[in-house]
């Protein structure tokens, strides 16, 4: 279900802060944020953010074609191991 537009986008104030006081020091530390739910404001582009996907922190750098999208998109919560191992079997076997 989408957010009420009325309310407007969803950003985190705390990352939000953050950010705004990383800018004027001119720091380039990723921000450790818990926050995946957080949509990206243009304020972020530039900035690296490591995101929880609940068992390590991700460092996901912030591009303008990310804006608009949440950050629990760019780090994934589930590690792919591969596909197909009843047909690698199968060829090692000839």
């Amino acid at each position: 279900m989408s957010r009420s537009a009325k309310k407007g986008p969803y950003v985190d104030p705390r990352v939000l802060k953050k950010v705004l006081a990383q800018k004027q020091t001119g720091d380039k530390a990723p921000i450790k944020t818990w926050s995946r739910s957080c949509q990206i404001p243009p304020e972020f582009v530039g900035h690296t953010l490591a995101v929880y996907n609940g068992k390590t922190f991700i460092n996901v750098f912030v591009l303008e074609a990310m804006v608009g999208h949440r950050l629990g998109e760019f780090s994934p919560t589930r590690t792919f191991r591969s596909h197909g191992r009843v047909v690698a079997r199968e060829i090692s076997k000839t």
